[in-house]
C-alpha cells in the first residue's frame, strides 16, 4: 500500500521549519560538537528503524543534513511528514 502524497501546502502548513526542495523535504540541524551532532544521528536512526522508513543525511562535524523523500513515489509522503515531525521532536 502506498502512503499518499503530501501537497505543498500541506507542507507548508505542518513543517515550518523544513523547506521543501525537488521532490524532497530537507533541514539542517546544527550541534555544539560532533559527540551531540552523532548522538542526535543515533537516535534519528532508531526512530527510522522503527518506521521502515529512511532517510539520505548527510554529517559535517556539528551539522547534520537531512533530505526525506519516498523514493519509490518519487515524492514527499505521509511517511515523511510524519518522520519530519518525529525527528522535530528530538
Amino acid at each position: 500500500m502506498k502512503a499518499r502524497i503530501i501537497s505543498t501546502e500541506e507542507i507548508s502548513e505542518k513543517l515550518i521549519s523544513w523547506k521543501l526542495k525537488d521532490n524532497s523535504i530537507e533541514k539542517t540541524f546544527q550541534f555544539v560538537d560532533f559527540k551531540t551532532a552523532f548522538d542526535f544521528m543515533t537516535k534519528v536512526a532508531m526512530i527510522c528503524d522503527k518506521m521502515n522508513h529512511h532517510p539520505t543525511w548527510t554529517n559535517t562535524y556539528n551539522k547534520v543534513h537531512i533530505s526525506l523523500e519516498t523514493h519509490d513515489q518519487n515524492a514527499v509522503t505521509e511517511l515523511d511528514l510524519q518522520l519530519a515531525q518525529e525527528i522535530d521532536l528530538l
